[in-house]
């Protein structure tokens, strides 16, 4: 499951979402902007930007690290793209907080003592999901938070639905939506019928929540068929193929199987209509 997208659509959606696992939060909290961002002249991306709002009266820069799986790298990583990032804005924000969210603590670097300042201090937080508790009787974020870490097929269902009864009872339908992603993502090979029947929703039509999930599996898939058919794709081809719909996807996934080289995608890119 494509965990890091999730997370991107949660913090997009419900920046505020961030600062429930914050001790202190900033009393502009709802008020910031979440943003993926480039470091320029470097290759560097930070997933989890909070940025405050223009008139914040403290102008606190918050930084978020999703980690599902063990990279004994990951804090130097993420304090190098942090303090870099600090570097090429020094004038814009007076103070920053760091928030790692892990699955469970195995995941955490096996020796994090070169880093023992910045990890204990209190501009840092670490959170553990499976430490958070049953995702029933935590607020509705939090609990979509918990249903990425459920790996138990009836207790992904029964989590899900229940956030789905609380999000129609509060009429709340961003979570309902982001809630059949989730579910989209865990059982990819399940048919829009048989999620219906699964969560016990009744769709007229397919929600976009499930055809996003679909053209990004399917966008994804041909990626790596490409990569092994071709090797590594140039970037302009790559643009090209992201901005794709579902349908030219899956064309390109039964076309690929006739190319013998580069200039083959090129030529059927070159062919596809512009949106």
């Amino acid at each position: 499951m494509r965990r890091d997208t999730i997370f991107y659509k949660l913090f997009k959606q419900f920046p505020g979402l961030l600062f429930e696992l914050v001790d202190e939060p900033p009393a502009e909290a709802q008020n910031y902007q979440f943003e993926s961002v480039e470091v320029k002249e470097t290759a560097f991306r930070i997933d989890g930007v909070f940025l405050p709002p223009a008139n914040a009266v403290s102008k606190t820069v918050f930084f978020a690290e999703v980690q599902f799986q063990k990279d004994e790298d990951l804090y130097h990583r993420f304090f190098s793209e942090l303090f870099l990032f600090l570097y090429r804005h020094s004038i814009r924000y007076d103070d920053w907080s760091g928030v790692l969210i892990f699955r469970s603590r195995s995941l955490e670097p096996s020796n994090p003592a070169i880093h023992r300042a910045l990890l204990e201090s209190n501009q840092v937080r670490r959170v553990y999901l499976d430490e958070l508790g049953d995702l029933k009787q935590q607020p509705l974020g939090l609990g979509l938070m918990l249903l990425t870490n459920v790996n138990s097929e009836t207790e992904a269902v029964e989590g899900a639905r229940f956030l789905l009864e609380q999000a129609q009872q509060q009429s709340e339908q961003a979570i309902i939506d982001l809630v059949t992603t989730i579910i989209v993502y865990k059982f990819s090979t399940l048919s829009r019928e048989e999620i219906e029947a699964m969560l016990g929703l009744n769709l007229e039509e397919e929600p976009r929540a499930i055809r996003d999930a679909k053209e990004e599996q399917t966008r994804s898939l041909v990626l790596r068929q490409l990569k092994r058919l071709l090797g590594e794709l140039p970037d302009a081809l790559l643009s090209q193929i992201q901005g794709l719909s579902l349908e030219q996807l899956e064309a390109l996934g039964e076309a690929l199987l006739d190319f013998s080289s580069m200039a083959d995608l090129e030529g059927w890119l070159q062919g596809q209509p512009r949106g």
